[in-house]
Formats: structure tokens, C-alpha cells, sequence
């Protein structure tokens, strides 16, 4: 990871596992610094994979797991025959008013999981053949899931961005830094 995660204050798990979220969510924003919309739904690889694709991808996962746990229906229903579309910019979405959506989605994680008594509130996971019946889950393991799952995809933008221009994570946290000032 190119970027350095603060310590959390002593014993603030909550803490650290929102500042390891943000630092993934970092690197998958920084994937598209500079680019327009065109390039950033680019597929430069041999997967179907884009950048664009990648952020609402994430964001709308990020979304539904929080409503999951929440116990409540999804704000975007994904079945097998919509499930592509979670990986592409679709009518007037564009790489800025997703960044946005996803802007949102986590300031309601953040402001979810920081009302909890604490990480090990359960919620039921869904029924899925891939699930055991009757499970549950912690919020500790609700954050985890996201951290794995935004990571697994900020990998994927760092290749496909190196691949569309030759810019790796590393020059991209020097432009991010240097455009704050």
C-alpha cells in the first residue's frame, strides 16, 4: 500500500478499521486522478474490467452489505441478469457523480457502524447457497469484508490504470499529494 495509515488511538478498533477502509477507497479514487470519463471506461486488459466500473462496482456493494446489515432491502437489486451492470457507467453517470455516490455511501458506513454499541452486533447474512443457513455475522467482520473487498478492487485499478498509461499507485499518491499543495 502507498500510503501510510495512522495509528487508531489506543484500542480504537472502530477507529482502525475505518482509517484501512478509507485507505483502500483512496487508492481506487486516486486510479482515475486526471483521467476524463472515456479513459477511465477504458478496458485495457483481458478482463471487462474499467476503472469507472470498479468505483460504482464497489460503492454499490459497499452499499448493499450495509443495508444487509442494517436488515434492510437494497437500494440497487442486483440478480444475475443486472449483476454486469454494477461494473459499468450507464445514461448520465459519469466517473465524478460516482466518486459522489460513493462519497455518500461511506459517510453512511462511517455514521452506521460508529451508532453501534459495539463491533460485535450481529445481523443475519442473506440466504444464498454460498452461505451456511442461519448465519450471522459481526460488524467487526461486516467492516473486514468491505476492507478485503475494496482492496481486491484497488489492485485491480492499479493494473489497469498502469496499463492505460503507464502511471503506477506510487506516482499517483506524489500527483494526489502535490495537487492538495
Amino acid at each position: 500500500m502507498p500510503t501510510h495509515v495512522p495509528a487508531e488511538a489506543h484500542g480504537d478498533e472502530l477507529g482502525a478499521l475505518l482509517a484501512f477502509l478509507e485507505a483502500q477507497r483512496g487508492g481506487l479514487r486516486r486510479s482515475v486522478l486526471g483521467l476524463t470519463d472515456e479513459q477511465a471506461t477504458r478496458k485495457p486488459s483481458a478482463s471487462e474490467l474499467s476503472l469507472a466500473g470498479l468505483i460504482k462496482h464497489v460503492a454499490e456493494v459497499e452499499q448493499g452489505w450495509v443495508e444487509t446489515a442494517q436488515e434492510k432491502p437494497h437500494s440497487i437489486e442486483r440478480d444475475m441478469d443486472t449483476w454486469h451492470l454494477s461494473f459499468q457507467l450507464e445514461g448520465d453517470e459519469t466517473v465524478a457523480s460516482t466518486l459522489a455516490f460513493w462519497d455518500e455511501v461511506a459517510r453512511k458506513t462511517e455514521e452506521f457502524v460508529r451508532a453501534l454499541p459495539d463491533l460485535n452486533v450481529t445481523f443475519p447474512l442473506p440466504e444464498a447457497p454460498w452461505y451456511p443457513p442461519n448465519a450471522v455475522q459481526s460488524m467487526r467482520w461486516l467492516l473486514l469484508h468491505l476492507i478485503e473487498e475494496t482492496a481486491r478492487h484497488a489492485g485491480h485499478a492499479d493494473i489497469i490504470r498502469e496499463s492505460l498509461d503507464g502511471k503506477t499507485a506510487f506516482t499517483l499518491v506524489d500527483e494526489e499529494r502535490a495537487a492538495q499543495g
